[in-house]
Order: structure tokens, then C-alpha cells, then sequence
């Protein structure tokens, strides 16, 4: 169980600080991001629940599939919340300017669709990759960093 928890704190804690990086090259928001943000929280939220799950049945097939899934749901809400910004030049053209293409935004969600359906073959191979995403975060985003300190 405790494994389990301390995968669902990085992820939170690199949402948490990726998020406030985000935030810090936002112009402003719009209602269309509040809601978007609103989504993100949900999938989030349901992150404890799905920690527990798997971590109380000692990372099971379906369990560990489903905290995929809400680390896969979380991305893409994250993603579409960025993307709302970024379309929006008055709103985020500078964050447009720092993620660019979001490469590594695309390749993290590719890593939680192949966890999930591998969860359902090897579980531990599947936590290793969500594993892998969080590593692949654990630094804020430098992209964002960077220009935050070249803006002031």
C-alpha cells in the first residue's frame, strides 16, 4: 500500500507544480478555463480511491488498469486544459511559445494507454511505467521554468 501512495503523491505533487508553473504564463482566465481546470480536479479526486484500490489488493489486474486510467484521464485533461490556454492568444501566448509541440505531454499519455492494457499482463511492469511518467515530471517543467525567469 505504501508503494502505491507514494506513486499517487508524486503525481499529485507534479500536477501541483506544474500546474502553478502553467498558471504563472496564463494572461488571464476565462471561464472556459475554469472549467476545464474544474475536469482536471475531478479526474484528479479520484485518485485516492483508485490508490487505494490497487495498494489494498496488492496491485491486481483490474485495479492497477483502473489507476491507469485516472492517471491516463488526468493527462488528458491537463493536455485539454493547455490547449485551451494556448488557443486563446490574448490568454497564452506565452505559454504556446514555452510547451511548443509538448512532446513529452503526447509521449506520457502513449506511456499510460501501453501501462494500462499491460497491467492486465504484468502489474508491476505497468506501476514501472507509471513510474516512468512521473519521473519524466519530476523536475517542473523546464520548458516553463525558463521562461518564467526570462520574463522577470
Amino acid at each position: 500500500m505504501f508503494l502505491s501512495y507514494v506513486l499517487s503523491f508524486l503525481h499529485l505533487g507534479i500536477y501541483w507544480n506544474n500546474h502553478h508553473h502553467m498558471f504563472q504564463m496564463v494572461e488571464r482566465v476565462t471561464g472556459a478555463i475554469l472549467w476545464a481546470n474544474l475536469n482536471l480536479l475531478f479526474w484528479l479526486s479520484l485518485l485516492p480511491f483508485a490508490t487505494g484500490w490497487m495498494g489494498e489488493n496488492d496491485f491486481a489486474r483490474l485495479p492497477t488498469a483502473a489507476y491507469g486510467c485516472v492517471l491516463l484521464a488526468s493527462a488528458v485533461s491537463y493536455t485539454l486544459l493547455q490547449l485551451i490556454i494556448v488557443r486563446r492568444p490574448e490568454v497564452g501566448a506565452r505559454l504556446k511559445e514555452a510547451v511548443g509541440r509538448d512532446r513529452k505531454g503526447k509521449a506520457s499519455l502513449a506511456i499510460y494507454a501501453v501501462a494500462i492494457a499491460v497491467a492486465f499482463l504484468a502489474q508491476w511492469l505497468a506501476a514501472a511505467l507509471y513510474a516512468a511518467v512521473a519521473l519524466l515530471w519530476l523536475v517542473p517543467d523546464r520548458r516553463i521554468e525558463s521562461r518564467i525567469g526570462a520574463d522577470g
